[in-house]
């Protein structure tokens, strides 16, 4: 099952897509045992929109939850703006493994990006344990990517293909992406 709706690119079209047209984040099937009867059961907040402060907040941002008829588990859909169990969006993300691929150091970047040096340390370690896996798929749908290894030579032509989010709303196709 896809996590996350593709089509759905800032928090603005979410909320207006949750109260429009619902449906397209209902998943096709439960993912835990493959029925599709799934009913809406109500929502869980996010508090995604960490850019902005005050009454022009999105946050708590609404996510709709759906219940299986047959084994009785929920699940849901995100849309692409916000990233799956992470408190960073995918451009404060994809701004530090840019910096990290391009030669900064933990401290550097922690210090460039006023985020903490483990988080940029987990995101790094995040990026290099699934980079083969991550490879493997983009190269298969953008051959242009190259046959270059999987280290930042790599990582760099890909974030310069498209952004962060744009490149996990693909893996999350094939992929289960956390």
């Amino acid at each position: 099952m896809q996590r996350i709706v593709s089509s759905i690119t800032t928090l603005e079209h979410h909320c207006n897509a949750l109260s429009q047209t619902p449906e397209v984040y209902r998943p096709p099937c439960c993912p835990h045992c493959g029925l599709k009867v799934l009913w809406r059961h109500g929502y869980y907040h996010r508090k995604a929109d960490r850019g902005r402060h005050g009454e022009a907040s999105f946050n708590p941002v609404p996510i709709s939850r759906y219940c299986c008829s047959g084994c009785r588990r929920t699940c849901s859909r995100l849309p692409l703006c916000i990233a799956p169990r992470r408190w960073y969006d995918w451009l404060v993300q994809q701004d530090v493994l840019q910096k990290l691929l391009s030669g900064f150091s933990l401290h550097a970047c922690s210090r460039c990006t006023c985020l903490d040096r483990r988080t940029v340390r987990r995101w790094r370690d995040w990026l290099h344990a699934r980079s083969a896996t991550f490879a493997f798929f983009l190269r298969s749908r953008f051959p242009e990517l190259g046959r270059s290894d999987e280290g930042p030579p790599f990582w760099r032509a890909v974030l310069d293909h498209m952004p962060l989010a744009e490149v996990m709303g693909w893996l999350d196709r094939d992929l289960i992406v956390p």
